[in-house]
């Protein structure tokens, strides 16, 4: 998808990106493709996620913006910068899986550590980590060792490094894993607030229902190929009904009765439920059932025909597409792709 926004400046840029490694195994020399052609972008302001299954490649491209890899072919920018340059790193706040801070650290002296790495001045330091230590919520636990931290605290503690020397681009490798949700709610809540400031921020992270809430716009990659990309809503077609689930109540009748009676309304539904009734002295029945519909006019034109045979309908629920769904069939869609290839090219080991 192409950045359609001229007010928007693109802060990652990445054009026809591979990346090849080469292995040994007890079967000789192979060929392992973590990246195939990767294009994408993110522009600046905005919470960009990159999804993907293990193996997929999403490490491997994060350590090439960061200059820790070197790409095979095509290019990686940042901020307009060749990514891993001096120029583009200053300007880049990076929070790993798995960070490492030493146990005799307390959270404010930690800061120190990092903020020296930058070259901060003593002032700064000083400075910064107070406002950090406030905007992640850790002001009041700053001279704890970080021993005693739980994860989300040390999570917390990970974005306040990142951020230590104010970088404009904020990279996140799977910012909410292994958290309780009041530790991902705390760590989603300071995303929150760093998109308000304008901060961009491409995260790593297999967590959809995250993904979901906080990015704007995602790439699903799937052995080292973007299968999808662009906004959540274009990409789970948020306006395509998947199904609709109906209950309907007719005056008391049989049951073979009352299932003839919806099979005449509607031939194609499906009884999610067994016919019941209302209540112990009730005389209506209640049929639930779903039908196949894929738009808002036809589920206008199924209430019409409940309400016109005289019947109540008394539950409606139309589920649409998730980002679930999505990335499951773009997943499976890019692996059969990237596996069909494979198989017209067989002398070449490919693993991912």
């Amino acid at each position: 998808m192409q950045n359609l926004d001229p007010q928007r400046q693109s802060v990652v840029n990445v054009r026809s990106l591979t990346k090849t490694y080469h292995a040994r195994s007890l079967r000789g020399r192979s060929m392992v493709e973590a990246l195939r052609g990767v294009s994408l972008h993110a522009d600046a302001g905005e919470v960009f996620g990159l999804l993907g299954p293990n193996g997929a490649g999403k490490t491997t491209l994060i350590k090439i913006l960061l200059g820790v890899v070197r790409s095979t072919s095509g290019s990686a920018s940042l901020f307009g910068q060749p990514a891993g340059s001096s120029a583009a790193r200053m300007r880049v706040g990076y929070l790993p899986e798995s960070l490492r801070v030493d146990r005799h650290h307390s959270a404010r002296t930690a800061l120190r550590y990092y903020g020296r790495m930058s070259r901060m001045s003593r002032a700064d330091i000083h400075r910064r980590s107070d406002e950090l230590l406030e905007l992640v919520g850790l002001r009041d636990r700053d001279r704890e060792s970080v021993r005693q931290f739980s994860k989300g605290m040390y999570q917390r503690l990970g974005l306040a490094q990142a951020l230590m020397h104010d970088p404009d681009l904020l990279v996140l490798d799977e910012p909410t894993d292994g958290l309780d949700p009041v530790g991902r709610n705390e760590v989603r809540m300071v995303i929150d607030r760093l998109r308000e400031a304008g901060k961009t921020i491409f995260l790593n992270s297999h967590i959809l229902q995250e993904v979901e809430l906080i990015c704007s716009r995602v790439a699903i990659m799937a052995k080292g190929k973007i299968c999808a990309v662009g906004r959540i809503d274009e990409l789970t077609q948020s306006n395509r009904i998947e199904e609709v689930q109906f209950q309907i109540a007719m005056p008391w009748v049989s049951v073979d009765v009352a299932r003839a009676r919806l099979a005449e309304l509607f031939p194609s539904a499906v009884v999610d439920a067994p016919v019941q009734a209302e209540s112990s002295v009730s005389e209506t029945i209640l049929i639930g059932f779903h039908l196949p519909l894929s738009s808002q006019a036809e589920v206008d034109s199924a209430v019409d025909r409940i309400r016109g045979g005289g019947l109540s309908l008394r539950r409606l629920v139309i589920r649409r597409q998730t980002l679930e769904e999505t990335f499951m069939k773009a997943v499976r869609l890019g692996e059969a792709a990237v596996d069909a290839g494979n198989s017209a090219n067989a002398g070449v080991e490919v693993r991912t």
